[in-house]
């Protein structure tokens, strides 16, 4: 049997609300600011809940012409806008490789509201003649990732993963699997969201979903704490460079970390309550294991799902003590930081995984104050953790009962 080709991390770009580009973004990360505040996109103050973690700097012309950045929704912005960092931070040379062996797959879990709202709105008032003939290309989903493609000039294998909260990761999984079927020598994937419209933000609301600590945006996203109440929406993109480690080795590229497995299932159980027994999230952790060849011992940190709702906490909780037993490794959420950014999470926290095996530094799960006795982990509370990461897993649950879990290592 054929050993399985290394496939390594060399680049990463992020649009993030707490920053945006790998550095930009990881230093806010360990430093456990919050990019939670009230909406500045649309008036909120009707609404049961007027909080969100907004990409409130984020400018598309800093990253393409404004005739272009008019031709796409707010979300693949955001997506080539990580793209180009990506390719940069890889330094990768297009223009001198193969194109037709650069492939992407950027999902979104929903396609541009923004644009499908404002049209919505002008149909109703105006008419069919009030629609944008830009309107269909910019709202499906696929269009992040065909309009990285269209920015950069790259031919090779391109599709959207379409998960809910699970697409970063999946994307991810995806384009590790093309490598190594050798369908592509460099891949770019990830996921992308913006949809922090009052449509989809009541929409959360009338499912129960969203924290309504309005008077305190910052300290609303508390996964793991006792008294959290629901999570808060983000929005931002999260791409990296795949490539394998031969290759990367060939052009003289410096790996950030190995993605060395994926695991993947369906609970099959509930549209949105995830299974709470956490068998079928337990499963895909170990898929991922057995598909690196670890074992769950080789892992010293998760980086969580961690949405901070009641049932999303206690059931991830569940899954990680069934895998690693009485002394599962240190576990820390993202999304205390930058909120639940949907269809990027799994993303953008990938990236921030593969930093912490680079770095040995755990980003803290912030407002963590009290603890719940149904969640008996090390959530590194409120500061940044330095320890040796040889191995670490991201976990992403999505609605559906849809789980996708990427094992990381050092290089």
């Amino acid at each position: 049997m054929s050993m399985k080709p290394r496939i390594v991390v060399t680049g990463i770009g992020v649009v993030t609300p707490i920053g945006s580009g790998r550095g930009a973004f990881w230093t806010p990360l360990t430093a456990g600011v919050s990019g939670g505040g009230t909406i500045s996109a649309f008036d909120a103050s009707p609404y049961a809940t007027q909080i969100a973690a907004e990409c409130r700097d984020f400018d598309p012309m800093a990253y393409m012409h404004r005739k272009l950045a008019g031709r796409m929704g707010r979300n693949s912005q955001m997506a080539v806008a990580a793209a180009m960092q990506a390719v940069q931070d890889a330094g990768l040379d297009l223009a001198g490789m193969d194109t037709a062996r650069v492939g992407c797959c950027v999902g979104a879990a929903a396609g541009d509201f923004n644009t499908l709202e404002e049209n919505h709105v002008e149909f109703l008032d105006r008419g069919a003649k009030a629609i944008s003939p830009f309107c269909v290309p910019k709202v499906i989903p696929n269009m992040p990732a065909g309009n990285v493609a269209i920015a950069l000039g790259i031919h090779g294998p391109n599709f959207a993963a379409l998960s809910a909260c699970a697409t970063g990761a999946h994307s991810i999984g995806m384009a590790l699997l093309l490598l190594r079927a050798g369908q592509a020598d460099v891949m770019l994937a990830g996921g992308v969201e913006s949809t922090i419209t009052p449509f989809v933000l009541n929409g959360y609301v009338a499912m129960g979903a969203l924290s309504k600590r309005n008077d305190a945006p910052a300290r609303a996203s508390r996964p793991f704490d006792k008294t959290r109440d629901g999570f808060v929406m983000g929005e931002g993109a999260g791409v990296l460079v795949l490539e394998t480690l031969e290759h990367a080795r060939a052009r003289g590229a410096e790996p950030i970390a190995e993605v060395a497995g994926f695991g993947a299932t369906a609970d099959g159980f509930g549209l949105a309550q995830p299974d709470p027994e956490a068998a079928w999230t337990a499963k895909a952790m170990e898929l991922a294991l057995r598909d690196a060849g670890m074992s769950a011992s080789d892992v010293q940190y998760i980086n969580a799902h961690g949405t901070s709702t009641p049932a999303n906490d206690r059931s991830e909780t569940k899954a990680i003590l069934k895998v690693f037993g009485d002394a599962p490794p240190l576990v820390s959420s993202n999304k205390s930081m930058i909120g639940h950014t949907l269809g990027a999470a799994g993303a953008i926290e990938a990236a921030a995984t593969a930093l912490t095996v680079k770095h040995g530094v755990i980003p803290p799960t912030i407002n963590f104050e009290v603890p719940d006795e149904e969640i008996p982990l090390d959530v590194v509370p409120n500061v940044a953790r330095s320890v040796r990461v040889e191995a670490a897993l991201s976990n992403s649950f999505g609605f559906g009962g849809q789980n996708g879990v990427l094992a990381f290592r050092k290089v």
